[in-house]
C-alpha cells in the first residue's frame, strides 16, 4: 500500500488540563513492564532488548472523547479514509532514563486471531500518540517513523511537538522511540480498529 502521508499531526491537540487528567489517571495505576507480542501466535512477554518502558491501560470514555475527534480528522485529512469502528484500551507509557522501544509495527497480518473476543475479525488500522509532558522536562525519547526508502525519518522535534501534541499514523508503519537520556517522558497511545483490509 503506497500512502501519500505516513502520518498526520496536530501541534495544538489536547489542552494542558486534559493532559493533566490523563497523567492523573495513569498515576493511579500500577505500571508494569511493557510487553512484546499479540497474545496469539506471538505470546506476550517482556523483551528488554526490544522494549524497556512501564505501562498500564486506561479504559476511560472521557479520554476517548478527548482523542477520537483528532483521529477522525487525521484519517480524513491524510487521505487514508480507513473504515474504523473501535478503539482498544489506551496505553499510558512512562519512559524513564535509558527507556526506549526499538523498531516495530503495531499491526501485521493475523495480529488478532478471529476468536479474540471484542477484536474478532478486526484489524489495527491507526495508531495515535499524545505527548503529555513539556518537552523541556526530558531529553531523547524521540519518535521516528520509517520511510519506504528504508531511511528513518525523525519526526518528533522540540519545535513541533509540545505538551498535548498528537500524531496519528497507519499501524503498519515501522516506528520506534529512541532512548530517553534525561528526565521522564509520558505518552498515551491509542489503537483504532476496523474491519480487516480487503
Amino acid at each position: 500500500m503506497v500512502l501519500k502521508n505516513i502520518f498526520w499531526y496536530f501541534t495544538k491537540g489536547l489542552s494542558s488540563k486534559q493532559c493533566e487528567y490523563i497523567l492523573k489517571q495513569g498515576g493511579k495505576q500500577i505500571l508494569k513492564k511493557g510487553t512484546v507480542g499479540d497474545g496469539g501466535d506471538k505470546k506476550l512477554n517482556v523483551q528488554k532488548t526490544v522494549r524497556d518502558s512501564n505501562v498500564c491501560f486506561l479504559n476511560d470514555k472521557k479520554i476517548y472523547s478527548f482523542i477520537a475527534p483528532f483521529i477522525k480528522t487525521a484519517n480524513e485529512n491524510a487521505g487514508w479514509n480507513f473504515q474504523c469502528d473501535w478503539h482498544e484500551s489506551c496505553q499510558f507509557t512512562k519512559y524513564k532514563k535509558n527507556h526506549f522501544y526499538n523498531w516495530h509495527q503495531d499491526a501485521w497480518k493475523g495480529c488478532y486471531p478471529p476468536d479474540k473476543g471484542s477484536y474478532s475479525n478486526k484489524a489495527r488500522k491507526l495508531s495515535s500518540v499524545v505527548w503529555l509532558d513539556n518537552p523541556k522536562t526530558y531529553e531523547g525519547g524521540d519518535l521516528e517513523l520509517q520511510e519506504y526508502s528504508n531511511k528513518p525519518t525523525l519526526f518528533q522535534t522540540k519545535q513541533l511537538m509540545k505538551k498535548g501534541s498528537i500524531i496519528v499514523f497507519p499501524s503498519f508503519i515501522l516506528h520506534r522511540v529512541t532512548p530517553v537520556t534525561k528526565g521522564t517522558k509520558h505518552s498515551l497511545v491509542t489503537w483504532t480498529l476496523g474491519e480487516e483490509f480487503k
